[in-house]
């Protein structure tokens, strides 16, 4: 009686933390995550930091051991003056997708709610980390530690050896490019002879359709059929040799600028392979922080149901969970779009009431895990297997959108008026779940844009194509600024024309060629 007794005592009373407090909580997190919910995670590496260790872990994209570049600073300094007015809060915790599972707690944090942060972290995140399936094919945990270290040495020594600005210059340009040095697919095998044949007649099939310019410039060169036709399999077999298109510029400026020296090279991809890194988490904000926001509430949960917290430790567990998860009304000024934190937890909730307790709905709609009970394999399942867009495609119940009270407005440049186009009735759900689900997918807000052509023996031009989505054009100054850093990576000039992805039709073209101006005739405004 005794012994049970002693099991059912709060693990902690005091709001002080204590690092031997800590890790008697911790032991009983870790019980409910591998043995109630049987989460998978890497071993545990838990930090405590100050609020300055924070905003600079902030500031350099919340990765340890990073290389020092301008924009960290400014990062800073931004933040802390934010923090420091008050307009802004910090986290409680940063996690880092590694092997160990790197956690930094702050220390300004109560021991309750450093409870709360190792469950939403340590277990939960560090879960997610583990076995979904774009971290598992696009991160290396084992080994991402070790190559941070490497990459900061390295660039140390690059500034000592070639010069600071030299550095920095390099590193404008390629962070400049960060988001266009992913690949968003799988490489593919070594394709067969049937398989380059297909390529090389979908090859000539695009190179048959030339801007009006290139046609103009052959119309005014006239060469003979022979000619053009022996231009034409040269462009198809540099291409082919290039593996062009190529979506990954970094990659392509790495392995093909005829001016980058090796230590450039190899700062390209450094920059791109952190570039790498960080991509799944832009594809799984929703699923990621829902995964750990619902880890933690059932572990608390668990923790108050056993007596090993008091009320009033759950109390404000609840109401730092409550403030994580809110999501203020369309109309309130607050409002900066849905909650990653909201959508994210109460999906996963509703995923296990739909196994528990399914209405004639939730049949109709999930029939493959309505009352199966078995929750925890539907939820480890949806972590493992989909991100955001996928998952919202999948999971996100009628019951939901009205509980949620998600309405589609559209925003048609052809009226005068905003438009209500899909509520949370029978007529609009499949609709509204994709529209939804839509706003998640990446190629519909990070422009499309590959390398064509580059004729190494000729004029070196470096030729872009931007396959524009939904008519959403580039902005005319930071476009014409990234083909500077474009220019500087490659040595020569570059054209980017933009190409509607549904008709091929051409709709704009930016260059870095400047426009000659012949002796005694007017440059153009």
């Amino acid at each position: 009686m005794a012994k049970k007794k002693l099991e059912t005592q709060p693990l902690f009373t005091e709001s002080d933390w204590t690092f031997e407090s800590m890790g008697i909580v911790y032991e009983a997190i870790q019980d409910i995550a591998l043995n109630d919910l049987s989460l998978d995670v890497y071993p545990n590496q838990i930090e405590i930091i100050s609020s300055e260790q924070m905003l600079d872990a902030y500031s350099s994209i919340g990765l340890p051991l990073m290389y020092q570049h301008w924009s960290f600073g400014k990062r800073f300094v931004r933040d802390e003056t934010m923090y420091r007015k008050g307009m802004t809060g910090l986290a409680y915790e940063i996690v880092i997708n590694s092997n160990p599972c790197i956690s930094y707690n702050m220390e300004e944090n109560t021991m309750a709610l450093q409870t709360l942060v190792m469950a939403h972290a340590a277990f939960g995140h560090n879960h997610f980390f583990k076995n979904n399936y774009l971290f598992k094919q696009w991160t290396d945990a084992d080994g991402i530690l070790d190559y941070i270290s490497f990459a900061k040495n390295f660039i140390m020594k690059c500034e000592e050896r070639y010069g600071f600005q030299a550095v920095e210059d390099l590193l404008d340009a390629a962070h400049s490019l960060m988001s266009h040095g992913v690949f968003r697919y799988r490489r593919p095998p070594r394709p067969t002879k049937e398989e380059l044949e297909a390529m090389r007649r979908m090859r000539e099939s695009h190179e048959e359709k030339q801007s009006q310019l290139d046609i103009w410039m052959e119309s005014m060169l006239n060469p003979s059929p022979e000619e053009r036709e022996l231009n034409r399999r040269e462009r198809v077999d540099r291409q082919s040799k290039m593996n062009l298109p190529e979506e990954n510029l970094l990659y392509f400026f790495e392995k093909n600028s005829p001016v980058l020296e090796p230590w450039q090279q190899e700062i390209l991809r450094i920059v791109r392979s952190l570039a790498q890194y960080l991509y799944p988490q832009k594809q799984t904000k929703v699923m990621n922080e829902g995964c750990a926001t619902f880890v933690h509430y059932y572990i608390i949960n668990r923790l108050h149901d056993q007596g090993l917290i008091t009320d009033g430790a759950f109390m404000e567990m609840l109401h730092s969970h409550t403030n994580v998860v809110m999501q203020p009304d369309f109309d309130d000024p607050r409002f900066s779009g849905i909650n990653p934190y909201t959508l994210g937890f109460n999906m996963m909730m509703d995923i296990k009431r739909i196994c528990e307790d399914p209405t004639d709905e939730d049949r109709e709609w999930f029939p493959d895990f309505a009352g199966s009970d078995d929750w925890r394999s539907v939820l480890k399942h949806a972590w493992a297997n989909y991100r955001d867009e996928s998952f919202i495609q999948q999971f996100l119940s009628p019951h939901l959108m009205r509980k949620m009270k998600l309405f589609v407005i559209t925003d048609d440049s052809k009226k005068d008026e905003l438009e209500v186009t899909e509520i949370h009735s029978s007529r609009h759900y499949k609709k509204l779940r994709q529209t939804l689900a839509n706003s998640y997918d990446i190629t519909n807000y990070e422009a499309n844009i590959q390398v064509m052509d580059a004729d190494l023996k000729g004029d070196r031009i470096l030729k872009l194509r931007h396959g524009v989505h939904n008519g959403i054009l580039l902005e005319d100054k930071s476009r014409d600024e990234v083909l500077k850093y474009v220019k500087y990576l490659w040595g020569y000039d570059v054209t980017l024309d933009g190409h509607d992805q549904e008709t091929d039709q051409h709709l704009y073209s930016a260059s870095t060629i400047e426009e000659k101006v012949e002796p005694g005739s007017k440059k153009k405004s």
